[in-house]
């Protein structure tokens, strides 16, 4: 049965509000943590929707509001590589280096190969 509307919203207002309260409400984390939300839930479809990784995912949010423990870690960094992502790609000092070289397109594969993994093996959806 594909989800509503009304539990695609529910899911987006719980895993923002969860965040938030993760990253502490920060200045640039908040604002890296909203337009990475709005970017994964415009783009991705119905199909993709899995409640019982949403579910995963807000618990380990919640486990990162909780103590300032290896969630908590594991959230900031996420946060500071997602807000170091964006500078990069949005920096017209580094367009000439960066954007045409084989290291643009590579440098995060490693990164992203370990959310991948930590989503595989907890049965979250960190995009």
């Amino acid at each position: 049965m594909p989800p509503t509307d009304r539990d695609i919203l529910r899911a987006y207002r719980r895993l923002y509000t969860w965040g938030l309260r993760a990253v502490q409400y920060s200045m640039p984390a908040r604002f890296t943590l909203r337009d990475r939300l709005r970017r994964i839930f415009r783009t991705n479809d119905r199909a993709s929707f899995d409640q019982r990784r949403i579910d995963n995912t807000l618990e380990f949010l919640r486990g990162a509001t909780r103590e300032r423990g290896l969630e908590h870690r594991i959230v900031k960094r996420l946060i500071h590589v997602w807000w170091h992502e964006h500078g990069w790609r949005s920096s017209d000092r580094y367009l000439n280096t960066w954007k045409s070289g084989r290291i643009a397109r590579t440098i995060y594969d490693p990164f992203n190969h370990k959310i991948r993994m930590l989503n595989e093996t907890m049965g979250m959806c960190i995009q």
